[in-house]
């Protein structure tokens, strides 16, 4: 047996393990994937005294930018929870839209509201809204709440800088601001086929519906910020990250606007200015003191640490893959085969989804296995590969997926009718999302 031969296998087995590890074992993806990592480190036959420090070194490379944006992101997510304004938006994009188009509005809200907050951050927020807007329109809950769902993982698994994208575009060597502008060209028409078109058809085929909670109207009811301002607030970190990418078109390179417009486009810089200009916008002009503001910063980032971590350990997992050589003998396979990269990458990221139910995990681990094939494909797009990963690490939400449980248990719905309303939604838009990128890779 030859040595790729034997590394593709122990590579292959160390996923193997990983899958069994977090859902037979019901072992933390962090503790998993450090396990894992180190076991495949040792079967490789990389020396003791340089497996640790190789798998650090990929774990720090990773958090030393990772940890600060989704430090911020969650900040600027906290703001916009605490001082009303996603209601704000919910609100007024929902009143723009009218009625009949109510669905389309729950989207929109939700790529919009979801840009600085988490999956499950954005759904429990958004659905008390859901379920007032579908009271009032006698509409079954799931009309609105399936489109907002929709519109919350689209933004999850392509836009940076939600922290699996963000870690997906250091590691392919993409630009941040295309990475933004290729997400939103692809993701809007996914979530627009997954969400209210989908939506229309699936649910007078599921069971009636759970009655809305009677406090959902309280959400109403709240003194709320403008919806500009907070529009501004929300959209600027995106604003100065594609800013910087257009540096060069905007200065000539190299000259001091140049410099100033790539470093305002800094994922840390973009985000640092925004919780920086909310903690004004949404707090301080709002009546609330700086020690309100500093409670809810502190309150917000414990729950970041586990996230944080396991993006952390998918990194260090990919270095060990590098330092056995495995990833060289992936590539050289890939080349074989002659597999397109894009494919591959979303293949490997729904393998991983399949198995563990963590997006996280899977664009983690899909993005560290297939940078190195990426690199040695220099004509791929590798904002398009932030792009395929994030789309095959959202296929399939079944049992093994929390976001599966907490669709269910909030819009009040059975297995079966989760099945084929969440399920086939997170399948079309990890198939949809990868068909366009595909078609985008042929014009850009």
């Amino acid at each position: 047996m030859s040595g790729g031969t034997l590394l593709l296998l122990e590579a292959a087995g160390a996923v193997a393990l990983l899958i069994l590890l977090i859902v037979r074992a019901r072992l933390s993806p962090f503790v998993a994937l450090t396990l894992v990592s180190l076991a495949l480190a040792l079967v490789a036959g990389i020396a003791p005294a340089d497996i640790v420090k190789g798998f650090e070194a990929g774990v720090g490379s990773a958090l030393g930018h990772i940890a600060l944006v989704v430090g911020l992101g969650t900040i600027l997510g906290k703001m916009m929870v605490e001082s009303g304004g996603a209601d704000r938006v919910a609100r007024t994009v929902i009143g723009l839209f009218g009625a009949r188009r109510a669905d389309w509005a729950a989207m929109t809200v939700a790529l919009i509201v979801g840009l600085p907050v988490f999956f499950e951050v954005g759904f429990v927020l958004l659905v008390p809204i859901v379920f007032a807007v579908a009271g009032r329109l006698r509409q079954h809950p799931l009309r609105l709440g399936l489109p907002m769902a929709a519109g919350l993982s689209v933004v999850h698994a392509m836009v940076p800088p939600h922290p699996a994208a963000m870690l997906a575009t250091q590691a392919y060597g993409a630009d941040v601001g295309l990475t933004v502008l290729f997400a939103l060209i692809v993701g809007v028409p996914t979530a627009a086929v997954a969400g209210p078109l989908y939506a229309r058809w699936v649910v007078p085929r599921l069971a009636p519906a759970v009655p809305p909670p009677p406090a959902a109207e309280d959400v109403l009811d709240r003194a709320l910020p403008g919806f500009a301002i907070t529009l501004a607030t929300l959209l600027l970190p995106v604003a100065l990250m594609l800013l910087g990418s257009l540096a060069p078109s905007l200065a000539a390179p190299g000259t001091p606007l140049d410099q100033a417009l790539r470093f305002l486009g800094t994922p840390v810089v973009a985000l640092l200015a925004a919780v920086l200009v909310s903690y004004w916008t949404l707090g301080l002009a709002r009546g609330l003191n700086a020690a309100t503001l500093q409670r809810y910063t502190n309150e917000c980032l414990a729950p970041t640490a586990m996230i944080t971590l396991v993006v952390g350990v998918g990194a260090g997992f990919g270095r060990v893959l590098t330092d056995s050589g495995a990833s060289d003998a992936i590539v050289a396979l890939a080349s074989q085969l002659h597999v397109p990269v894009v494919l591959l990458a979303w293949l490997i990221a729904a393998l991983m989804r399949v198995a563990t139910g963590s997006a996280t995990v899977a664009m983690a681990t899909a993005a560290g296995i297939v940078a190195p094939l990426a690199a040695a494909n220099p004509g791929v797009r590798p904002e398009l590969l932030v792009l395929a990963t994030g789309a095959g690490s959202v296929v399939l939400s079944h049992v093994n997926d929390g976001g599966f449980w907490l669709v269910k248990e909030y819009l009040g719905l059975s297995v079966a009718d989760t099945i084929r309303s969440w399920t086939v939604c997170e399948t079309l838009i990890s198939v949809v999302a990868l068909v366009l990128t595909l078609g985008l890779s042929a014009l850009v």
